[in-house]
């Protein structure tokens, strides 16, 4: 018996039939406004919360950068690192199917492990961080003695590139998302780096005199401003669409960039063109991040007329869904 192999044509026709109603019909309506807004020339910003990465999204996001779906990302300083700990360390990594049902002494039976949980799955210590906490040590220390500055993700775009761990990959390469934007030098914005491992290594690292100083380390102030100038740049040659899964610092941020453009420099930008968002949170809680997408009307963020959706569910399971439809164009 041979094994089928399944398109992202074969993926997005059962989608198109079986996803009439519901969540279902809003991923069908958004994964084909994608399309329609990719079509048109429209350029799409995907934002990025959670533990995404350590849920290896990797596997479907990677294909979407190298076929130039995706021309920006804003991610949580976690799912920077957690792709590159995935691609280094994958083998060592431990998956507890039954973390609903852990006890305080399973718990700490992990820890002393050296197991980190995230879920269902547990990232090591030892192979994971520390050994990256190796290599950025040196970058940092090379960029402070020749006095260059750098954003936390052109670190990683360094370490990628410069094939010091290519030996050591443990996944298929083509499943890491941070290997594919390195070497199409995507632009990323990672506000609140500060909150990830690699940033408290870093305040460690000068704590402990290895670093002298904070001053190899851009900060998440002027990821703003890069921002603001390259969405200045990008949407006067085409519309921007907005891409969000979870909610938090990652989709926050990035998507006042044109209030900011528009109210304090008095820039004459378009607004988003396009908006979607992946989210369990409830609106009647208060949540921003569980907001509707008209809320943002009134914040200049979003225009009147322009495809606008919700999918209420679990990021895990539909946004590689998403991923394939659109690739299928």
């Amino acid at each position: 018996m041979t094994a089928t192999t399944f398109t992202p044509a074969h993926i997005r026709d059962f989608i198109r039939h079986h996803y009439r109603h519901f969540n279902a019909a809003s991923l069908v309506d958004a994964a084909q406004g994608w399309v329609d807004f990719d079509k048109a020339g429209g350029k799409m910003f995907l934002t990025m919360a959670g533990a995404m990465s350590t849920a290896e999204l990797g596997v479907s996001l990677a294909e979407m950068i190298r076929q130039g779906k995706i021309h920006a990302i804003t991610c949580t300083g976690a799912n920077l690192e957690e792709d590159v700990y995935n691609l280094v360390a994958h083998n060592h990594y431990k998956r507890v199917p039954h973390y609903r049902s852990l006890s305080g002494e399973d718990e700490v039976k992990l820890y002393n492990e050296g197991f980190n949980r995230v879920t269902d799955t547990c990232i090591p210590e030892e192979e994971a961080l520390r050994v990256i906490e190796g290599h950025m040590h040196d970058l940092w220390v090379s960029a402070e003695k020749e006095g260059r500055r750098h954003f936390p993700h052109e670190y990683f775009y360094k370490l990628l590139l410069s094939g010091k761990l290519r030996d050591n990959y443990q996944i298929d390469p083509k499943h890491s998302w941070m290997l594919a934007a390195a070497e199409r030098n995507l632009p990323i914005i990672v506000p609140g780096w500060e909150d990830s491992t690699n940033g408290n290594m870093f305040v460690g690292a000068v704590m402990s005199g290895v670093l002298k100083g904070y001053s190899a380390m851009k900060s998440g102030l002027e990821y703003m401003e890069f921002l603001a100038n390259w969405y200045t740049e990008e949407q006067a040659k085409h519309p921007i669409g907005f891409f969000q899964i979870g909610g938090g610092i990652a989709g926050d941020f990035p998507i006042c960039v044109v209030p900011m453009l528009v109210q304090d420099l008095e820039r004459d930008v378009r607004k988003w063109q396009y908006f979607c968002q992946i989210s369990d949170s409830t609106t009647s809680y208060g949540s921003y991040s569980g907001a509707v997408p008209n809320e943002k009307i009134t914040w200049g963020k979003l225009e009147l007329h322009g495809p606008k959706f919700i999918i209420e569910s679990d990021a895990t399971i539909v946004a590689p869904l998403v991923f394939m439809y659109v690739l299928a164009g």
